[in-house]
């Protein structure tokens, strides 16, 4: 399995990818959800890891760093530094996974919201084409369209 049908994933250049999807949730609740560590700690990661270090400081020029953990206690570290941050409009971040040295992307995110529902576009700009090519081919598509399927999954509205 790819990619659970709920995530646009296309690559306009060499360089980039971008990756799109909506959530059935006002913008300022998803823009939380990528910002704050309480958050982010329920969704960030595919099915089945969790986020055991998750340190944010959510400010121009401040950083994350994840460590995400998973089933089986593999860990894949990553960081990153804020470039730029609107609220609730979107981001930019640099960030890098720590057993891809080299891989440094710069990450544009966009929240556009419409009738009660957010979609996000989030634009990831890699150094070269094989650097972008060797991250599709690592399984990127199916980790992130099951990271923000659990994010749809705590944004969604709960029955009364």
């Amino acid at each position: 399995m790819k990619n659970t049908g709920t995530l646009q994933v296309t690559t306009p250049n060499d360089r980039e990818i971008v990756l799109t999807r909506v959530f059935n949730a006002p913008r300022h609740l998803v823009f939380e959800a990528f910002s704050k560590p309480e958050l982010l700690k329920r969704w960030f990661g595919p099915h089945g890891w969790s986020l055991p270090v998750c340190e944010v400081d959510f400010r121009v020029g401040g950083g994350f760093r994840f460590v995400m953990r998973g089933p089986d206690g593999q860990e894949m570290g990553m960081r990153g530094t804020y470039k730029e941050i609107t609220p609730p409009e979107g981001s930019v971040h640099m960030e890098s996974f720590d057993d891809f040295p080299g891989s440094e992307s710069q990450v544009t995110s966009v929240f556009v919201e419409k009738d009660g529902k957010t979609t996000m576009t989030a634009t990831v700009l890699y150094a070269s084409k094989e650097v972008r090519d060797a991250v599709i081919k690592s399984g990127m598509e199916h980790g992130a369209a099951e990271t923000y399927d659990r994010l749809a999954e705590m944004l969604e509205p709960k029955a009364a």
